[in-house]
């Protein structure tokens, strides 16, 4: 017999690949060295800002609130936490400072629907990402 509940309308298709990205998230980071960690922090920031983009453009404003929430968090909890100053020396110094601009560029974006902003969000966090990549292979021989 059919049951309504399985029914799978728009909304509750959406509600299931959620589920599903939030589980493949979870066992992405289960089992990631740091390295790898530190990659999904800026894949997750990029996906935030493309979603803060999308949601403001089409008028979104309680889901832009979310993504560039989300960006912002990941930044300060994520990227800038993991920073270590005692030890990082100049780089770290440098990267702290960014993690702040960035923080403060995204609650402008969000404030003032600027999309100009989240994009240079964007090309701030793109050659960070690019270069952690690009580390990766002598990261893991260590």
């Amino acid at each position: 017999m059919f049951s309504p509940q399985f029914a799978a309308g728009p909304a509750r298709a959406h509600a299931f690949a959620a589920a599903y990205h939030q589980v493949g998230v979870q066992t992405a980071v289960s089992g990631a060295d740091p390295h790898r960690l530190v990659a999904l922090l800026f894949d997750g920031c990029l996906e935030a800002l493309a979603q803060a983009r999308g949601a403001m453009r089409a008028g979104q404003v309680e889901a832009k609130g979310r993504a560039i929430g989300r960006a912002a968090r990941i930044v300060e909890e994520g990227l800038r936490a993991a920073l270590d100053l005692r030890e990082g020396g100049s780089l770290a110094a440098d990267l702290d400072a960014l993690y702040g601009y960035l923080t403060l560029r995204l609650m402008h974006a969000n404030r003032h629907n600027d999309e100009a902003a989240l994009a240079e969000c964007e090309r701030l966090i793109e050659p960070l990402r690019e270069a952690w990549q690009a580390i990766a292979p002598s990261a893991t021989t260590r």
